[in-house]
């Protein structure tokens, strides 16, 4: 298979989504890799290192594009790369579809078939190429928001764990899977005063018995989250519904009742956000603003900014999917993982994601009945 790796464009976004590991796993099962030009170097990894390893240089994008069977990519295809996909190519990407429609028609009108990293699920319900990188963006979240509330920053002014003597800050993490439990553990170890709150009583009480009784749990209902959001100097939205937008749990009123100073980090803004003053998406030139005196921070590729980290950790997940698409072809591949055809999101000119579907109010067809 002729496999393409563009440099990605979006803002700030250093990562690559191949290393040479994966390019001398691909080269060396009889597949050509081809790579653009520094597409490696924010992650360190230099064009001599990729050619070492077996893989073609590119110079141009678009003829990236133009010759590859699949696209890997890390972040998703922006409007100046929509015409650039073309019938039949398989598109290997996190996606985020839901709040993506022009895309969404991109990849139909083009017949791109196109398979989303984080709607890959195993039968256990585990997002395994979401996990990685929900991982870092969890741990971030607390450091960036240790960040923020630095005076000089437009912050509280306060240092997260405190001293003896003074109380240290206040973090409330709302969603407390792999973005939420990574967080905490960051939180606690920083010394914050810590309240996690989800739906999932299980995963309470897992996170309860991991920390001895350092963090406060909360069951998700509006009345906890109202309280809990009005104390908090440090508020972590890490809610995740696979393949759909996020619902709203902090509603504008809330926020406004926040100290001033305080900080929100939205992980959750990939999927739209779900803090209701969440209204746009920021960059990492640009991360923040203010509403309501609430620092508010947004970023959509949080794990960009430590790229060679994130670059290995998610290709490590990544490149056993990639040999089985490389190896046996997509209809092989897809009808022999269960994992990987829920992440096919778009087939043949039809949405194959019924989450994406209904977030866009669109019709989605089951993808055995499309491949059958």
């Amino acid at each position: 298979m002729l496999i393409g790796v563009p440099k990605e464009i979006k803002t700030n976004e250093d990562r690559v989504a191949v290393t040479p590991a994966g390019v001398q796993a691909l080269a060396g099962t009889g597949h050509r890799v081809l790579i653009e030009v520094g597409a490696g170097l924010g992650s360190g990894i230099t064009d001599e290192v990729y050619i070492s390893a077996g893989a073609e240089l590119i110079a141009d994008h678009s003829d990236i594009f133009e010759r590859s069977e699949m696209i890997l990519k890390v972040k998703e295809p922006l409007p100046g790369e929509y015409n650039l996909l073309h019938e039949g190519q398989v598109l290997f990407t996190y996606l985020h579809l839901a709040r993506e429609p022009e895309l969404v028609a991109a990849l139909i009108n083009n017949k791109v078939t196109s398979i989303a990293y984080e709607t890959i699920q195993l039968e256990n319900g585990v997002l395994p190429l979401l996990i990685p990188m929900s991982e870092v963006a969890g741990k971030m979240a607390v450091q960036i928001g240790a960040h923020f509330l630095e005076k000089p920053y437009g912050g509280r002014g306060i240092l997260l764990g405190g001293v003896p003597g003074v109380p240290a800050a206040d973090v409330v993490i709302i969603g407390a899977g792999t973005v939420g439990a990574s967080a905490v553990s960051v939180a606690v170890g920083m010394g914050a005063q810590v309240t996690v709150i989800d739906l999932d009583a299980d995963r309470l009480r897992y996170l309860d018995g991991l920390y001895g009784g350092r963090i406060t749990t909360l069951a998700s209902n509006q009345f906890n989250i109202n309280q809990s959001v009005r104390y908090a100097d440090l508020l972590i939205g890490a809610v995740l519904v696979v393949g759909a937008k996020a619902p709203k749990l902090v509603s504008e009123s809330m926020v406004k009742e926040m100290k001033s100073g305080s900080v929100i980090v939205d992980v959750a803004i990939d999927q739209g956000g779900s803090i209701e003053t969440i209204d746009r998406v920021t960059t990492h030139s640009d991360p923040v603003y203010n509403k309501y005196g609430v620092i508010h921070y947004a970023v959509a590729n949080m794990p960009g900014a430590v790229a060679r980290t994130s670059t290995f950790a998610l290709t490590n997940a990544t490149l056993p999917y990639v040999m089985k698409l490389a190896n046996y072809g997509f209809f092989s591949a897809v009808s022999n993982d269960i994992a990987l055809a829920r992440g096919v999101n778009t087939y043949n000119g039809r949405l194959t994601c019924r989450a994406v579907g209904e977030s866009l109010n669109i019709d989605s067809y089951e993808l055995g009945c499309l491949l059958s």
